[in-house]
């Protein structure tokens, strides 16, 4: 049980701190650019959804190099004496080159999204303007026509945008899993060294001695174990998203 809570306890450690670079890109698509209409929030429900429901993970498998969890002790059996360890994951991430690797990638594929993503309600806001300008010399059907060309353009934008959002988290939370299962192997590892079974994570230990701490060891091995991750490379944007089809003759009923 010890070892599984180590494990889990970094997993979860490692995932909250980089997913939450990604409250910056869904605060900023909660709002969208109507046609005639100020800027407006979107409806709940139409959100990117990857912060409201777990992306799927891999099943666990043991690894080869290091025994299963035990099996339980027989009953009336005391349990062995605790042996402690400490682990800082957070120190470990700040020294893990995947890690760094992963964080990197993610900020940078969000800040572009960002970029593009105000690009085109800059381009939506003057397209609104230009029509405004033209009531007076469009018919009441030419206008209808135009404000539906754009609002269907809206529509799409946000459909593109949602979709990059989601790969993005779900690459970063792939290749989050692959550090996180060599993170639980090292403790293991490491632990087995010292004669450990017992690991606790340092923001919760008021004190403790250096000896029984191994975050340092556990940060030189993970970085031996694993120096890079492979990121799922992002998916291209498609043809028909809005800034491809601005040029396109506007549609006719």
């Amino acid at each position: 049980m010890a070892r599984r809570a180590s494990s889990a306890l970094a997993a979860v450690l490692f995932s909250s701190s980089l997913m939450a670079g990604g409250s910056a890109v869904a605060q900023q698509q909660q709002e969208w650019f109507v046609p005639n209409q100020q800027q407006q929030q979107r409806p709940a429900q139409a959100q990117p959804q990857q912060q409201q429901r777990p992306p799927q993970q891999r099943p666990a498998q043991p690894p080869r190099a290091v025994q299963a969890n035990p099996a339980p002790l027989p009953p009336g059996e005391p349990p062995p004496a605790a042996v402690i360890g400490i682990v800082d994951v957070p120190e470990v991430q700040r020294n893990s080159t995947a890690f760094n690797q992963v964080r990197e990638e993610i900020e940078k594929r969000r800040q572009k999204l960002n970029d593009d993503l105000q690009r085109e309600q800059n381009r939506w806001r003057e397209e609104q303007q230009q029509l405004a300008n033209q009531r007076s010399t469009l018919s009441p059907e030419e206008l209808r026509n135009k404000e539906r060309d754009l609002q269907e353009r809206v529509t799409d934008a946000q459909r593109v945008f949602r979709d990059r959002s989601r790969n993005i988290e779900q690459a970063a939370q792939q290749s989050l899993q692959e550090i996180e299962q060599a993170l639980a192997i090292v403790i293991r590892q490491v632990s087995a060294s010292r004669k450990v079974n017992l690991v606790l994570p340092r923001p919760l230990v008021i004190f403790n001695e250096p000896p029984f701490d191994l975050t340092g060891e556990v940060s030189a091995q993970l970085n031996k174990v694993i120096k890079s991750v492979n990121i799922a490379p992002e998916e291209p944007t498609p043809a028909s998203t809005p800034a491809a089809r601005q040029g396109q003759p506007q549609r006719r009923n």
